[in-house]
């Protein structure tokens, strides 16, 4: 429970001290509320405490978050994403905290040593786009105008990617969206977001909004830079995924500088995402 504070402050401000120093009381609280052990420690976000746990011998998934409203639409969502077998199953809810299903073994695609083939992230998004979105959602517009907000704000004359490249990129966004199709998204399937479970690639901590497809596929095509390439595995993946391939890679070359704001020491990547970005 070390850090909770400090790590949730970059998100949600120092306020968030006082929430931080509930969670062990909370976590006690919910586990004699519903028949938990917790233990272990699992990756922690940005906007959330994960605690691994077990119940009734299962293992099992504790989330809690200050941000109240967003962990209860991520839950709805994650109900929503059940029939496709692609998420954790939810288990119980209460005000911020949320239990699910563990998935095991609970790789992340990022650490694999291997990538996953383009058929098996197809084998992934197809059955979440599959399905009808809900009313109320947002649209991705709304989304990707937060990131490039947010994420912006660090973007000087003295960082790799230069402000003239961050609003062409925000400028190419805009194009896209004013004609995208309009499915169900996951919304933040980066492959941080995705484990490897018994039956494939599952999908965890959804952003979910309505728009186009290509933007959950995006991450993973872009994860190529420095490795395998970009050029390589975009067209692969937009085949398998049944995506016009023109389409994914304008959307790689619009979220290059955005990806490349996490890889400012890391010259392969960093070189390979700056070049589509221009």
């Amino acid at each position: 429970m070390e850090g909770i504070s400090g790590r949730l402050s970059l998100r949600f401000g120092p306020e968030v001290a006082d929430w931080a120093a509930r969670v062990p009381d909370r976590v006690a609280d919910l586990a004699r509320e519903w028949g938990l052990v917790p233990g272990g420690s699992l990756p922690q976000g940005a906007s959330s405490v994960v605690v691994p746990a077990v119940r009734a011998g299962v293992p099992v998934v504790l989330k809690l978050s200050p941000d109240e409203p967003f962990l209860a639409e991520q839950t709805a969502v994650l109900r929503l994403f059940g029939p496709s077998g692609k998420v954790p199953a939810v288990l119980a809810e209460a005000p911020g905290a949320l239990l699910m299903t563990a998935v095991l073994p609970g790789t992340e695609v990022a650490d694999l040593p291997v990538a996953p083939a383009p058929g098996e992230w197809a084998d992934l998004v197809g059955p979440l786009h599959a399905l009808r979105p809900r009313p109320g959602l947002r649209d991705l517009r709304d989304r990707c105008e937060e990131f490039f907000t947010r994420i912006g704000r660090r973007v000087t004359p003295g960082t790799p990617v230069t402000p003239g490249m961050w609003e062409e990129a925000r400028t190419r966004c805009h194009a896209l969206l004013d004609d995208q199709p309009r499915v169900l998204l996951h919304g933040d399937l980066h492959p941080g977001n995705v484990l490897t479970g018994p039956a494939g690639l599952v999908a965890i901590d959804p952003r979910p909004c309505v728009g186009d497809p290509c933007f959950d596929v995006v991450d993973f095509a872009l994860d190529a830079a420095g490795r395998e390439g970009v050029a390589r595995r975009a067209p692969r993946l937009a085949a398998a995924c049944g995506l016009d391939p023109e389409r994914l890679a304008e959307w790689c070359r619009v979220l290059a500088p955005v990806n490349a704001m996490s890889y400012p020491d890391d010259e392969p990547v960093l070189t390979e995402l700056l070049a589509l970005a221009r």
